[in-house]
């Protein structure tokens, strides 16, 4: 698992410029290209590059509707999605939703449609997708798709390799769009050799950083023992955003 239920996204950099007011997001419910319905979080905002928020193994929960809200916030439409319409039906999940028997029948085709509908509901000029753990390895995965408007990608600790799949590591070499790789150091279940592995095969501009002595799942304002390291990722990802704006 990634988050706790209870887990706090980290406020945006000290200085950094919130747009007036905020933004409270909205529950929505997509159909994907399958003809699947799930269920996501859009936050509105004015900016021309969208983020499609990729959850952990729980699905669409608090954590990453206020994620969504955090990024509109800093002037960029987001909207968070949930994996399990084709399973478990709509969400959003609460703390006793039983997770893995769903996560186990996902899969990155289907996960690739739901983020082609997210994409389109966004309504931004170009967007990234961002991911944490089961949803960092997905946001990864992305890279490799035919998305029109998908101008890059970023992982928080996304799992490398999974056992019978064809997973990130495997699809890096078909990378189309930039990559941002976030890594912990402390991370018992990503390896030092497939985190270097990974950024040998990419194809594509990338960055892969690793924090160290930093747990698995260490982006939570309620660990302020790594409080800076958060700061820095919230950078690095707001940074890869506006080069790729710039490049535009």
């Amino acid at each position: 698992m990634c988050f706790p239920f209870n887990a706090i996204v980290p406020d945006l950099p000290a200085g950094f410029q919130v747009i007036a007011g905020g933004a409270a997001g909205e529950h929505l419910t997509l159909t994907s290209a399958d003809g699947t319905e799930f269920s996501a979080f859009l936050a509105r905002a004015e900016g021309p590059t969208g983020v499609v928020v990729l959850p952990d193994v729980r699905g669409l929960f608090r954590f990453y509707q206020q994620l969504a809200e955090r990024f509109a916030a800093a002037g960029h439409p987001a909207i968070a999605i949930d994996y399990f319409g084709r399973t478990a039906g709509l969400g959003p999940r609460d703390e006793d939703f039983e997770y893995m028997p769903h996560v186990t029948q996902t899969r990155p085709e289907t996960v690739a449609q739901d983020v082609a509908a997210a994409i389109e509901a966004l309504d931004a000029e170009r967007a990234i997708t961002v991911g944490f753990c089961f949803g960092g390895a997905q946001s990864f995965m992305q890279a490799a798709e035919d998305h029109p408007r998908l101008a890059g990608v970023v992982g928080f600790y996304g799992s490398l390799k999974r056992e019978g799949q064809r997973w990130a590591l495997d699809r890096a070499p078909d990378a189309k769009v930039p990559v941002l790789g976030l890594f912990a150091g402390a991370d018992q279940n990503i390896t030092r050799d497939q985190v270097q592995a990974f950024d040998d095969a990419l194809p594509v501009e990338h960055e892969i950083h690793i924090y160290e002595g930093a747990p698995h799942s260490f982006f939570d304002r309620r660990q302020d023992q790594y409080q800076s390291e958060s700061q820095d990722a919230w950078e690095r990802i707001l940074g890869f955003i506006s080069k790729l704006q710039v490049e535009a």
